[in-house]
C-alpha cells in the first residue's frame, strides 16, 4: 500500500534508445503498463521500454510529480544521462524528492 501523497518520476530507456519521463502512483504496475502495451501511451507502444533508468519517489501532491517530469522532459539526452547516472541531482531543485536506491 502506498502512503499518501507519494508518487514517482521515472526515466524509461526504450528499445530504439530514446528515453521516456513519466509518473505514476504505482512503479511497479505503470510499468508492466508500459511492457504491454496497456498504458495510455502510444510511445511506449511503438518503442518499448528496455528498463526503468531512473526513478524518484515524490513526497507531494500531484502537481509536484508533473512539475518534476517535466523539468525532465525539458531536459536534453545528455542532461538526462547525467541525472540517470547521478540521481541525487534532482534533489537541488525538488527536495521532496526521496531517492529510492
Amino acid at each position: 500500500m502506498k502512503p499518501a501523497g507519494c508518487y514517482w518520476v521515472y526515466i524509461l530507456q526504450c528499445n530504439n534508445n530514446a528515453y521516456y519521463t513519466g509518473y505514476t502512483t504505482d512503479l511497479s504496475r505503470r510499468y508492466q503498463e508500459h511492457l504491454n502495451g496497456s498504458a495510455k501511451c502510444k510511445y511506449t507502444r511503438s518503442f518499448k521500454p528496455l528498463r526503468i533508468a531512473q526513478s524518484w519517489q515524490v513526497n507531494g501532491d500531484k502537481a509536484s510529480a508533473m512539475q518534476i517530469e517535466l523539468f525532465i522532459k525539458k531536459m536534453i539526452r545528455k542532461e538526462k544521462e547525467k541525472l540517470i547516472v547521478n540521481p541525487l541531482i534532482l534533489t537541488q531543485y525538488f527536495p521532496q524528492i526521496i531517492i529510492s536506491i
